[in-house]
């Protein structure tokens, strides 16, 4: 987020969305306040762009990206309705 608006990002989550990093010691957090403050808290130090995305269903996708700075990851999103309820990041 070049912003810094984390307010404004968590406004996609649902209230009891899960954001989950798999293979870093940190997380998993569970509601939007929670997202939130550990944006607000660790904010990224980098930006994205997706390389890949894959519909999974009619409620997920699944997105590749790299690191404007190098290194890339891996995605998966579930929303309910304009929501987000799940997001898992793993990073390669």
């Amino acid at each position: 987020m070049r912003t810094g608006d984390f307010a404004q990002f968590g406004k996609g989550f649902a209230d009891d969305a899960v954001l989950r990093f798999d293979g870093v010691p940190v997380g998993p957090f569970r509601g939007r306040t929670a997202i939130v403050d550990a944006y607000v808290t660790q904010p990224p130090l980098d930006t994205m762009a997706l390389t890949s995305m894959e519909e999974i269903g009619g409620d997920a996708v699944r997105a590749s990206f790299e690191w404007d700075e190098g290194g890339t990851g891996n995605m998966f999103l579930r929303w309910d309705g304009p929501a987000v309820v799940e997001l898992v990041i793993a990073f390669d």
